[in-house]
């Protein structure tokens, strides 16, 4: 998908990243447990309009992946402000999913990172969250981590066939699945869920109605990892926000209705 590949040092770690296109920046923020990868079939259609900034989370995707590295929230949005000085970005649009979505935030409201324009697609961002099974992973971590592996590799793709509505391509799968196959990538998966922490969430909530750019917020109807009446409060918290339901798609609308999400970040980034 990329025009230059590289990579960036974070406190010490590495960071994949990826630029592609031309114009006017566009940054794009993966959520969990998924990698840039998510963004294949959506930003592609941009890239003779948009400079876009693709990176994987810190213990994500491609970066790197080591035990007892922080790779919570926390840390993200700070990865988040460390980029934009790297590239130099001033205001670029911002896209971003998921965790990518509390990320995004956070960087706005706690490191005073200044967007066009925010787009957020089924966002982590207001407490509770977090499945049954993260809830159980957060009090087991050890136990999940030494699971065999072909016992992981079906538990994981359950996990992730679960973010859809429509079934996911197989094709789709292997993509999803490869950054958390094998010994480092299983101890990865659980780190990343062992972090999961709502106090990220919960710190900014109050601070929702300081947000300093147009805010466009889509929702999955059929998302069942957070439902679109969440959504809809999110909307009521961000003065000014749009909200627009996604139509047969599940929390992972990439994959789900990757032309409505096109469709509406071009309305997006046109009319900013």
């Amino acid at each position: 998908m990329s025009d230059s590949q590289a990579g960036f040092r974070f406190e010490g770690r590495f960071v994949h990243t990826e630029v592609i296109g031309e114009g006017p920046p566009l940054v794009a923020i993966h959520g969990t447990p998924f990698s840039s990868q998510v963004w294949r079939r959506v930003v592609p259609h941009f890239r003779e309009q948009r400079r876009i900034y693709l990176f994987d989370l810190l213990g994500y995707g491609r970066s790197e992946k080591t035990p007892g590295q922080d790779v919570s929230l926390g840390v993200q949005n700070r990865l988040l402000a460390a980029l934009f000085e790297h590239w130099r970005l001033q205001a670029p649009d911002v896209l971003a999913h998921d965790f990518g979505g509390a990320t995004a935030l956070r960087g706005h409201l706690l490191n005073g990172l200044e967007y066009r324009s925010l787009t957020l697609v089924d966002p982590v961002a207001l407490s509770p969250w977090g499945s049954p099974f993260v809830q159980h992973v957060r009090q087991h971590e050890a136990a999940f981590r030494g699971l065999p592996p072909y016992i992981h590799d079906a538990l994981l793709r359950a996990y992730l066939q679960g973010a859809a509505w429509h079934e996911l391509p197989e094709d789709a799968l292997r993509i999803h699945c490869q950054p958390w196959l094998g010994e480092e990538g299983q101890a990865g998966f659980y780190r990343q869920i062992a972090q999961m922490d709502q106090h990220y969430t919960d710190e900014i909530r109050p601070l929702l109605d300081r947000i300093r750019c147009p805010v466009h917020i889509l929702w999955g109807e059929q998302d069942t990892w957070i439902p679109i009446t969440r959504g809809c409060e999110l909307h009521a918290l961000i003065p000014g926000s749009s909200f627009t339901p996604i139509a047969e798609a599940g929390h992972l609308v990439q994959e789900d209705a990757p032309e409505a999400l096109v469709a509406v970040l071009g309305r997006v980034l046109g009319a900013h």
